[in-house]
């Protein structure tokens, strides 16, 4: 027994499925009262996956010899992967599948069992609905038409068609084995039966429901750690891109320092007026590409954190609305619960009315037959006193006759004839007491064989009532296994679309890996820019590390960078105006430069023109330019 044990419970580890309690018990204790190995899990819910593994290990040579998994709740996956075990087995001799609700699968996989077992010998089918499909039926026909090990067989309460049974007796024909075919009993004790085993079947009800409660529960909560978990991933690229927000804010600030190296280079120009006007150009040059690039990553970073904001936002969105469904299908099924509970108690109620209706009706009989019992003694007892009376009253007379004798024999015969008068009118009243006591007597007889005749037609139609709340039961849990099974997929389904969102998750990690790619290659660029513009100004190294370990405390802060990048945009657009300030300062210098320069030129021209002049005329007076001229 220990061996079998240890096998279930390893084939759970293999299968990574919990062990049921109620199975490691039933599994450690397989003898019976008789001393018989027997596996009992009646009345017991069996999830699909507990069926597979115990179809496992019944493939193997256990000693075992009967299975009664009666008023179990097996599904049709159950009962087809248990069957698939048992088709194998060689030492089961009973097994037991009463009141499961059995169906066209499993059915058909009856059939395969009976054609591939040699050693199973009773099998209970009571209480299923195995004849609702003729196809499956005659599939569990043909297998019962080609086994010859079989000898007990219960077909109870399956709801067995024409066509069922003409299917079942040419399997019958051909069955040589099959001494006992439980098919159908008397009716009386079929009803007794079904007011306990409605009992039993609403406990089962209730097992069931209290179960997929606790699987719902679960179901909820894993629902629940798979949203908080997308909820920590979407933290995560949050977090993430709050980096690379700090990363970009490193960027900005080194394209800051950038335009601080050209402040000072304005501020180096106005040493070298003839310098100043292509250093000019090329600061504006290099504010306007600067400009252009600082504009294009921040459009770039806002329509990327606008797109990660939406997608979050409906991704979480989805999970609302499918977490929403789940609770409003998880009310419907209290709802539904509440009602079968309702139900049942509604029928207790009606059974326990119907037991004291009976039980006082049968007292007002027993009651009326008393009484009359008790009139009719009486009348026996006052005839018997009014016969004794006349008697006494004779035997009185004749003894008066016999002393009076002497005296007149007239008076004698006239005391006789009067005392035959009275003897007739007592027999006469005697007769007439009789005649009412056997006509009360017969009527009370008929009274109390319509009181039962009646009875019997209320009990009858009592039990029908009772019967047909039965079927709408076993139609209603039907239905609330219908809707167990729609859940079962809307989970699945749930699950695939979490699927969906970790794969949209992954692919927007990639495409966030892909950003970063592109950045770092800006980066680099960048990175390149910043050393040649190093080259140049190593003197501001300290003071731009100074200004880098002041802004690192603000990496996390998005809503404060954002601030602060306006706040430095205004900044820059002041810098720029008073660049531009300054640049008009500096034209308009360099106008008042070249004014001046002008002025000096035209001075320096009207000098020369006068000393041009005077040496002209300086030549034209003196001798020699007489004689040159003269040459």
């Amino acid at each position: 027994m220990e061996d079998l044990r240890r096998t279930y419970v390893s084939i759970c580890k293999e299968e990574g499925v919990e062990p049921q309690e109620y199975v490691l018990g039933q599994l450690s204790e397989l003898q019976d009262s008789t001393g018989r190995p027997r596996l009992n899990l009646s009345t017991h819910c069996l999830s699909v996956d507990t069926c597979a593994i115990l179809g496992k290990v019944l493939q193997k040579e256990v000693l075992c010899t009967e299975v009664v998994l009666s008023d179990c709740m097996l599904s049709e996956e159950g009962v087809k992967l248990l069957i698939q075990g048992l088709c194998q087995n060689r030492t089961v001799r009973l097994l037991d599948l009463k009141g499961n609700n059995l169906r066209a699968a499993s059915a058909e996989a009856l059939g395969k069992l009976l054609r591939q077992n040699r050693t199973l010998q009773s099998l209970v089918l009571e209480w299923n609905g195995l004849g609702l499909w003729d196809e499956a039926f005659a599939v569990f026909c043909e297998g019962l038409r080609a086994n010859q090990n079989l000898r007990q067989l219960d077909l109870r309460n399956n709801q067995i068609s024409h066509q069922g049974a003409e299917g079942l007796a040419v399997a019958l024909k051909h069955n040589n084995t099959l001494e006992e075919l439980e098919q159908a009993l008397q009716h009386n004790t079929e009803c007794l039966s079904t007011l306990t085993e409605s009992k039993k079947k609403t406990q089962i009800l209730s097992n069931e429901i209290q179960f997929l409660k606790m699987e719902k529960g679960k179901q909820f909560l894993n629902l629940m750690g798979t949203i908080d978990r997308q909820r920590e991933d979407i933290n995560k690229s949050n977090r993430k891109s709050s980096i690379r927000i700090g990363q970009l804010q490193e960027a900005l600030n080194e394209r800051t320092s950038v335009l601080n190296s050209l402040r000072a280079k304005l501020q180096m120009t106005e040493a070298a007026l003839a310098l100043s006007e292509q250093k000019s150009n090329d600061l504006g040059e290099l504010l306007t590409s600067s400009k252009l690039e600082k504009s294009e990553i921040a459009e770039k970073h806002a329509k990327e954190l606008h797109y990660l904001h939406e997608e979050a936002g409906m991704q979480q969105a989805k999970l609302v609305r499918e977490l929403n469904t789940a609770n409003e299908k998880n009310l419907q099924l209290k709802n539904k619960v509440d009602e079968l509970e309702r139900k049942c108690k509604v029928q207790q109620d009606q059974i326990f009315e119907l037991k004291q209706d009976l039980m006082s009706k049968t007292a007002e009989l027993k009651l009326r037959l008393v009484q009359t019992e008790e009139q009719f003694e009486m009348e026996k007892k006052r005839f018997k006193q009014a016969l004794e009376d006349a008697e006494s009253l004779r035997m009185k007379e004749v003894e008066h006759m016999t002393h009076h004798l002497s005296e007149s024999e007239k008076s004698l015969q006239e005391r006789i004839q009067k005392l035959e008068g009275m003897r007739i009118q007592l027999e006469e009243e005697v007769s007439r007491g009789k005649a009412a006591a056997l006509l009360e007597r017969a009527q009370a007889e008929e009274e109390m064989v319509k009181m039962r005749k009646q009875l019997r037609m209320e009990e009858e139609q009592r039990m029908n009532q009772q019967e047909e709340k039965i079927r709408l039961l076993i139609q209603s849990r039907d239905e609330s296994q219908v809707h167990c099974l729609q859940q079962k997929q809307c989970v699945l389904d749930l699950q695939a679309k979490n699927t969906q969102l970790i794969l949209e998750v992954e692919g927007l990690k990639h495409r966030i890996e892909e950003l970063y790619q592109e950045l770092s290659g800006k980066e680099q660029e960048k990175v390149a820019e910043v050393n040649r513009a190093r080259l140049e100004l190593q003197e501001q190294i300290g003071h731009l590390q100074a200004e880098r370990t002041a802004q690192e405390g603000f990496k996390e802060k998005i809503a404060a960078l954002e601030r602060q990048i306006k706040v430095q945009q205004n900044n820059h657009r002041e810098s720029l105006l008073d660049k531009e300030s300054e640049m008009s300062s500096l034209l308009e210098k360099l106008r008042l430069k070249d004014a001046e320069i002008k002025r000096m030129q035209e001075d320096e021209a009207q000098r020369a023109n006068y000393l041009q002049n005077a040496v002209l005329a300086y030549m034209q007076g003196s001798p020699h330019r007489g004689i040159s001229m003269s040459k």
